[in-house]
């Protein structure tokens, strides 16, 4: 996230529109939402204006200004926070007459006709310039469209993924909001997260913004499922600890989107979710192979030694490549569906506990994780021979779609984001 320095952060004004009512999306009005943003960015003095209210100084050395009546991605927020003296433009096409400038980052000296400029443009107000582009309004003000902005591969979500522009109106909110919600998944994952709980978890993420719960109390109801499974694997209630353990892994998928979507993600709430996700699945193995054996057999020791190994070789690889190793190549993210983490191998031990032997089940996991364990030492292997050749690792998703050069005088721009 951006961070100004001490006493230098912007202050923000949101535009009303009298014109329409505001829409709501994940629970959130259009400016409740602005607000979230721009404070996340590390805007201060946030104020909500009505339609032709002057807001005279913005006692900050610069201001940021968004239109109540755009939804715009997180990213494009956070990238015009870094980047001064620029107005976001979504550009106007034959089939929609929604767009133009719709947010901006200026001094404070041009924080007036820049007000100007966005309040035109939410009143439908068109220049009269040639094919109704919108001319800079002063020397050294850019303008910038969406992937001028932000690249259309995220890093962060190890996915192409190209920012968003939408008119927050009504009749568009279930688009609007299943686009957000697409955007907080990862492009990298497991087979269940990836394919089985989209669907489902949409739904319960719809219902749980709607009732204002916060994602941290589905964490803690995460954690409780998590112990119960543990409890219930130790004691040879096999069942019973499936239903609980399959039901945290669900929940694990419906806090983090929670909190995206309806951006309330913290610090306590990252470290909270991810402490569970790798305290719980060697416990997890540790009490299936006493519930199924009486004793901490072979498979036992395999399957967590293997777990820890794998997450050391996975930080081996982020230390030595600076990229995570699903994302090198095509195979490596197809793997990264199928290899030995805790939903593929709650499948195997899924599938043991439904043929009536369990132990069995933990057998298949413990050959699972030598086979990747395997895959994964020799991906290592390979990379290390290929940087010593001069090749560069890096990820494949983003070599394939790289991040668009900006326009050199930010004077037409693309109308890439927009919906």
């Amino acid at each position: 996230m951006p961070q100004s320095p001490a006493g230098d952060a912007p202050s923000a004004w949101i535009i009303g529109n009298q014109h329409s009512p505001e829409v709501r999306v994940w629970a959130l009005s259009a400016s409740d939402r602005h607000r979230r943003l721009l404070a996340r960015a590390g805007c201060e003095l946030i104020r909500t204006l009505d339609a032709n209210e002057n807001p005279g100084d913005p006692q900050a050395p610069s201001v940021m200004i968004v239109r109540s009546d755009a939804i715009l991605d997180e990213r494009l927020v956070e990238s015009l926070f870094a980047a001064r003296n620029t107005i976001l433009v979504a550009k106007r096409t034959r089939d929609r007459e929604w767009g133009g400038p719709v947010a901006a980052h200026v001094d404070s000296a041009h924080a007036a006709e820049t007000l100007d400029t966005l309040r035109l443009a939410a009143q439908d107000e068109r220049p009269s310039t040639a094919e109704g582009e919108w001319p800079t309004p002063a020397a050294g003000i850019r303008l910038a469209a969406p992937g001028d902005l932000t690249p259309a591969y995220s890093a962060r979500l190890r996915k192409f993924d190209p920012p968003y522009i939408y008119p927050a109106c009504a009749e568009r909110i279930r688009e609007i909001e299943d686009r957000i919600f697409q955007s907080s998944y990862k492009g990298v994952t497991d087979l269940i997260t990836k394919w089985l709980w989209p669907r489902p978890a949409a739904a319960v993420v719809r219902v749980l913004a709607r009732a204002e719960i916060q994602p941290n109390a589905v964490t803690a109801l995460s954690w409780l499922f998590a112990i119960a499974a543990g409890v219930f694997f130790w004691r040879g209630w096999f069942a019973f600890g499936l239903a609980c353990g399959w039901l945290m892994t669900f929940l694990d998928t419906v806090d983090g989107k929670l909190a995206r979507v309806t951006l309330t993600s913290s610090r306590f709430g990252h470290i909270f979710d991810h402490a569970l996700d790798l305290i719980h699945p060697p416990l997890w193995y540790l009490a299936w192979g006493i519930g199924s054996s009486g004793s901490i057999d072979a498979a036992t020791i395999v399957v967590i030694a293997g777990y820890l190994l794998g997450r050391g070789l996975e930080g081996f690889f982020i230390l030595a490549f600076k990229i995570e190793t699903h994302c090198w190549r095509p195979i490596d993210s197809l793997f990264r569906t199928i290899t030995a983490r805790r939903n593929p191998n709650l499948l195997l031990l899924t599938v043991g506990t439904l043929g009536g032997r369990p132990d069995l089940g933990l057998v298949m996991v413990a050959i699972w994780t030598v086979v990747c364990m395997g895959f994964h030492i020799e991906r290592i292997l390979q990379a290390l021979f290929e940087r010593s050749r001069g090749i560069r690792i890096e990820c494949w998703d983003e070599t394939s779609h790289p991040a668009r050069e900006p326009s050199r005088d930010g004077s037409r721009p693309d109308p890439e984001g927009v919906h």
